[in-house]
């Protein structure tokens, strides 16, 4: 079994410890180190090579949002999945803009966490409940009528069902209620996400979502 490599960062010892602790317990996990603030956390990457580094955001000397972009620049193909108490628009978007590819509240359930961090580790963005919601409520503004005609082109070429699924992904929907509004298998949807994240170059859903919010599409 190939296990996921897993960094916990947060100023609290007893929240970090307690999360390696139970992490530890999931077979598919190995929790390669733990780090008190951002600059403990850059100085253990290239030793530790972790796959996912769950990611505080309020810490001392060096917060999550700053380390995060320090982690994208020097090392891309390292996940970072912002795990926080704080459920806060603000400090959403400003750990998504800094690479952040997930935003997950430390309510979250072990045997959930065990599994957004195989599924981040793999690719795929995670938010918490509502999140997705609260960014398009923040980018309603940016909302247009003429979309980018190369953005308008790619819609186009997308067939109907294709439409109707990103469509859905910009009201903020999940691929299960996808997949129920459009009597789909949740198999199905995650491929024709992937279809339209490939077909419009997009990072993942987020940008997937605001996308459609600004260009009128949902």
């Amino acid at each position: 079994m190939t296990q996921t490599r897993v960094l916990i960062v947060d100023d609290q010892q007893l929240v970090r410890d307690g999360i390696a602790s139970l992490l530890a317990l999931n077979e598919a996990i190995d929790v390669v180190g733990t780090a008190a603030n951002g600059k403990e956390c850059l100085a253990l990457i290239e030793d530790r090579i972790p796959d996912v580094i769950l990611m505080d955001l309020r810490m001392p000397v060096m917060d999550g949002i700053e380390t995060t972009a320090a982690i994208r620049a020097a090392y891309p193909e390292v996940h970072v999945l912002v795990l926080t108490t704080f459920d806060d628009d603000e400090y959403i978007m400003k750990s998504l803009r800094a690479g952040a590819e997930g935003y997950l509240l430390k309510d979250l359930p072990i045997d959930d966490l065990a599994r957004v961090i195989a599924q981040t580790a793999n690719g795929t963005t995670q938010l918490a409940a509502g999140t997705l919601a609260a960014i398009l409520r923040t980018h309603d503004g940016n909302r247009t009528r003429t979309p980018d005609p190369d953005l308008q082109e790619v819609w186009n070429e997308l067939n109907r069902r294709e439409r109707d699924v990103l469509r859905l992904i910009g009201r903020g929907a999940t691929n299960a209620e996808i997949a129920a509004e459009l009597h789909l298998s949740e198999g199905t949807v995650r491929n024709y996400v992937s279809t339209i994240l490939a077909a419009f170059d997009f990072r993942d859903r987020v940008e997937a979502a605001l996308t459609a919010v600004r260009c009128g599409w949902d």
